[in-house]
């Protein structure tokens, strides 16, 4: 048997690591059990996303500090998921994505998430926090949130106009009003009582306000960690002919892998440990929801709320999201019957507040000032969500996004030399795309009529077919306005 100081050399963070594990459960538990709820499916199946986020996940390499589970990016779309094709077919739609999040990995795909534009990722966050705070500000009040997102924002000036005339929603309201207040408030109290993470402190506020008044307010149903684990039965696998759940997929994909890889470049500037291996993090994101996905539980993507807080904490290795996976299961097999007295007005008061932090407003801010274009991307792909749907609006930014790269890409020069006697000189210089064709025209157009030109096209980096085709018919009619034909020149 090893002695404990040889255990010790074996696993020297261990200490820091365990200690770590102890704070990430804490912030993960009401944040696993809150994004379950607020996605339509029983409490627990956030849990078992949390424990395979930490376990599975966590074993796996990629990047060692981050940590996996239930994340409220996705809340919107599972919702939305599980309304149209019911539980049965998330399990199926989350093996999928787990599939091809394999896929990928293994063929290196990784590191091209880098690549997209980062204004698109954080308009599609900001349309997922909209959408969030508007159908979460409802189960605050106790009421039913309608189905679009521009329903959601539409009807809750009536839906707080209600609040004044049911004892029940005032009672709802305050208790997630408190929750809110309370997570904004937290980081302003002395150092010792901040120990204790935020979210966990103010759920535990509210279920025992709720406690002690006796305020009429709905809790957590628990149907225990068995009963909630249902894996898909064969016949759901049937609905991936549906063009509705392939789309589904694809966006479940993008979505988490985007989020996953974004979090990992985040919690690469938060410690000095070793840096993330992007497509082995792919390949883990893809095996943990391939195993929640026949569980039948939610996806999972790596989440910058938990990772900070593990960073934070002073984890060393992945020692600590495996341990903070363990205490998930440990919680869920003995305690169930604890998530009865959580009041859902304090889950809904803790999405609020993550849904508030997904919107960047001062990014928006200092976009605007600097780079106006990213910031309308952002702008708009944000209002495509709410107005649209998420698959929807995220291909709207990325249009919008290759629309103004192709733009600012496809800038040309059109310099021009005239002596006042002998041909007129034109040096064309960038890259001449059909974008810029009426420019190029216009200017070549207004050229003189009756003076031969030379045409140098040196100075082109890239020439389309249009524009070429364009160039030639330019130069047939200036040629045929009675003047010597254009010479074009292309260099060597």
């Amino acid at each position: 048997m090893q002695s404990p100081n040889r255990f010790l050399v074996k696993f020297p963070h261990l200490r820091q690591d365990f200690a770590a594990s102890l704070v990430v459960f804490l912030v993960a538990l009401p944040l696993c059990v809150g994004v379950a709820v607020a996605s339509g499916v029983p409490a627990e199946l956030g849990l078992v996303t949390g424990i395979v986020g930490g376990i599975v996940t966590g074993l796996m390499r990629g990047s060692s500090l981050q940590v996996s589970g239930p994340a409220a990016g996705l809340t919107v779309l599972v919702f939305e998921a599980v309304q149209e094709y019911g539980l049965p077919v998330l399990g199926v739609v989350v093996l999928a994505t787990g599939a091809l999040q394999l896929l990928m990995g293994a063929l290196k795909l990784g590191r091209y998430f880098r690549a997209i534009s980062i204004s698109v990722v954080e308009g599609m966050l900001a349309g997922i926090g909209l959408v969030l705070i508007a159908g979460q500000l409802y189960s605050v009040t106790g009421a039913k949130a309608p189905a679009s997102g521009l329903g959601k924002i539409a009807g809750l000036p009536e839906a707080l106009i209600a609040v004044a005339r049911s004892t029940e929603a005032l009672a709802s309201l305050a208790l997630g009003a408190g929750t809110i207040a309370v997570l904004v408030l937290w980081r302003r109290l002395p150092r010792t009582v901040r120990t204790v993470p935020a979210p966990l402190a103010a759920v535990g506020l509210a279920t025992l306000a709720a406690a002690a008044f006796g305020l009429p307010v709905a809790t957590v149903e628990v149907k225990g960690l068995l009963g909630a684990v249902q894996p898909p039965p064969l016949t759901a696998f049937g609905d991936l002919a549906s063009i509705g759940v392939l789309a589904t997929i694809v966006a479940f994909t993008l979505i988490a892998s985007a989020e996953s890889l974004f979090s990992a470049a985040a919690v690469d500037r938060l410690h000095d440990g070793p840096r993330t291996e992007y497509d082995k993090e792919l390949m883990a994101q893809g095996a943990g929801n391939a195993v929640c996905g026949l569980l039948g539980a939610l996806p999972m993507t790596a989440v910058i709320v938990r990772s900070a807080a593990n960073v934070q904490a002073g984890a060393r290795t992945k020692a600590s999201r495996v341990l903070h996976g363990v205490w998930l299961l440990l919680f869920a097999s003995l305690l169930p019957s604890v998530l009865a007295y959580i009041p859902i007005p304090a889950l809904a008061g803790i999405l609020v507040h993550a849904g508030a932090k997904l919107v960047p407003v001062r990014e928006i801010v200092t976009l605007w000032r600097e780079h106006r274009g990213e910031a309308l991307i952002l702008v708009v792909t944000a209002v495509s969500i709410v107005a649209v749907s998420m698959f929807e609006g995220v291909l709207i930014g990325l249009a919008l996004a290759v629309a103004k790269t192709a733009w600012e890409a496809s800038h040309v020069r059109l310099d021009v030399i005239d002596k006042g006697a002998g041909p007129v000189q034109a040096y064309l210089s960038g890259n001449a795309t059909f974008l810029r064709l009426p420019k190029i025209l216009d200017s070549l157009e207004a050229l003189p009529q009756d003076r031969p030109v030379e045409l140098d096209l040196a100075g082109l980096h890239h020439l389309d077919h249009a524009c070429r085709t364009a160039l030639e018919n330019w130069a047939q009619r200036h040629s045929g306005a009675g003047t010597e034909p254009v010479k074009v020149t292309s260099g060597s």
